[in-house]
């Protein structure tokens, strides 16, 4: 019978294998030029690690089992709590600030859709020990600069809040339930007003903060560009919403000036709806988003300074964020940005006669020792065929291997693109000749 991938799992075959594969190069080449070094962590953890983070209803989203040993394990559905394992088993000596990056799969048990499946790549960008908003600036430039290296320059924004500014404004108008008041902005542009005031209501919120959030949230609907940030921030500061929260102020503002003096103020707005959907935010949250509004968001994250101590590391300050696959993929199809595949073929080398198999092969072997991507045709087609299939492998060139021209030192090179072609020497060094 025949077999197929299990529902949310998907196959890459080529030329997407190749896609993909150049499409995380590009992220990590930004990576490491913004000096963040890679970490690689199982693909199959302790159940206990993901609730320390993230409490029992974590279950509910893993892919939890039982080993031969009896014990509790799950495969990985996010390389955070990984990362803190690994930061507290080295803490006492790992310098700061520690600068990671991970590339992952990763398996949450949701349901299918446009953008989301069971087992999903992503790649996370971390930073520990830095307390100030050097640090938000620092994974936001990076992020930047990997997003248009990935090909969506132009397609994107920022959008950042800070966590402690959210719980303010939400104190200020009396929420009980957090945790609903958050849930209330989180969807605000999915449902309807009568919805979302239903929803502030049953979170405690007075009748004055529902008037106030529908119509403030209304005027920032699209976002608060960096030019008008600031009265946007005087306006709440003018509430009266506590130090906390005028702590989440200043530090918004400082985090929009220097974005700005890195330019990068074009793409980021201010957003009061994101608040990010777990509890450990202590600070800065941000999520990306395409131009269109048309796609769930691109990435998230923000600071959690309070983790590493849930796994019973040092006080540490921490911000980082998670680059999922799938999304990204949509984004770049849709604007006919998705990386083309598999690099092209340097040299095919291509055989006039099935005695010439050793040349051919010594050729091809040479080629790639010297760094050049090299193939030939073990199937012993014609030449025709051969010549075909260097074309659809995008070859630069061909090399044609042919008795006459062995007979006196050389090989045929063909320029796939020109048809032009001359004589070589077979070892190919030393001065050509016509062909």
């Amino acid at each position: 019978m025949p077999f197929s991938p299990l529902r949310g799992f998907r196959d890459y075959v080529p030329p997407d294998g190749g896609a993909r594969s150049e499409l995380f190069r590009r992220l990590r080449a930004v990576a490491r030029r913004a000096g963040f070094q890679e970490l690689e962590t199982p693909s199959v953890e302790s159940m206990d690690l993901f609730k320390v983070k993230s409490g029992e209803e974590i279950a509910s989203q893993t892919w939890a089992f039982q080993d031969k040993g009896g014990r509790d394990v799950a495969l990985v559905s996010e390389t955070t709590p990984s990362l803190a394992r690994v930061f507290v088993a080295r803490a006492k000596a790992e310098p700061l600030p520690v600068k990671w990056f991970t590339y992952s799969r990763l398996w949450r048990y949701e349901e299918p859709q446009a953008g989301r499946t069971r087992e999903f790549s992503q790649f996370n960008l971390d930073i520990l020990g830095v307390a100030g908003i050097e640090a938000e600036v620092d994974l936001l430039q990076t992020a930047s600069l990997m997003m248009d290296e990935a090909g969506a320059e132009g397609l994107y924004a920022f959008r950042l809040n800070d966590r402690l500014l959210a719980e303010g404004v939400g104190r200020r108008f009396g929420a009980q339930d957090m945790l609903g008041y958050f849930r209330a902005l989180d969807r605000y542009r999915k449902v309807a007003g009568g919805e979302f005031s239903a929803t502030l209501e049953a979170a405690g919120v007075s009748t004055e903060g529902i008037e106030f959030l529908s119509a403030h949230l209304g005027q920032s609907d699209g976002g608060v560009d960096a030019a008008k940030v600031g009265a946007v921030l005087d306006e709440l500061k003018a509430l009266g919403l506590g130090p906390e929260a005028e702590e989440g102020i200043a530090r918004l503002r400082q985090l929009f000036e220097a974005l700005r003096a890195v330019g990068i103020a074009d793409r980021v707005l201010f957003d009061p709806t994101v608040v990010r959907g777990l509890a450990y935010y202590t600070g800065t949250v941000f999520e990306a988003f395409d131009r269109g509004g048309d796609l769930r968001s691109l990435f998230g994250g923000g600071r959690y300074d309070r983790l590493v101590e849930l796994f019973g590391g040092p006080p540490t300050p921490a911000v980082g964020l998670a680059i999922g696959d799938q999304t990204l993929e949509l984004l770049l199809r849709a604007n006919d940005r998705w990386p083309e595949g598999e690099p092209a073929l340097d040299t095919y080398v291509v055989s006039t006669g099935p005695d010439l198999l050793s040349v051919v092969l010594e050729i091809v072997s040479r080629l790639r020792r010297e760094g050049v991507s090299a193939d030939f045709d073990p199937m012993r087609r014609t030449i025709s065929r051969q010549l075909r299939e260097a074309s659809r492998r995008r070859a630069r060139r061909a090399l044609i291997v042919g008795p006459k021209e062995l007979a006196r030192g050389q090989i045929v090179e063909r320029d796939l693109t020109t048809g032009e072609q001359r004589e070589i020497p077979r070892d190919l060094h030393g001065p050509a000749g016509p062909a």
